[in-house]
């Protein structure tokens, strides 16, 4: 198989953000987990989610809600808008339940603790 990764890196998912979620390598910048955390998304991978969101933020989030989301959805497309050292702003394309088109415009914060990047939290614009 040699599909191009969710996130839009123009490499197969097996070369990018596969081997991250399988936790055979670590997301080396914010940029990078959040890239793999979208293609988590797209391929529904609720325990890395959790595993990547910040410790003291997991108790705001549900395993069951977010694979719900997850597959809820069709994943369609993600655009980095901007990033900086500790956060990334992006958009998300989606189809929704009723296969209405959708965007996900998000200002994420990141933290990188004892060598590894977590998801933080989100600023949401409409």
């Amino acid at each position: 198989m040699t599909n191009k990764c969710y996130c839009g890196s123009n490499i197969i998912f097996q070369d990018c953000c596969e081997p991250i979620i399988k936790g055979i390598q670590k997301a080396t910048t914010a940029q990078c987990l959040m890239r793999s955390r979208y293609s988590a998304y797209a391929t529904h991978q609720a325990d890395y989610l959790m595993e990547t969101t910040h410790i003291p933020e997991r108790e705001y989030y549900s395993k069951s809600e977010i694979l719900n989301w997850a597959t809820n959805n069709h994943w369609l497309q993600l655009e980095i808008v901007s990033a900086t050292e500790n956060t990334v702003e992006f958009k998300a394309y989606f189809l929704d339940s009723k296969l209405q088109k959708q965007i996900h415009h998000e200002l994420s914060t990141f933290k990188l603790e004892n060598g590894s990047w977590f998801y933080v939290d989100g600023q949401f614009f409409n």
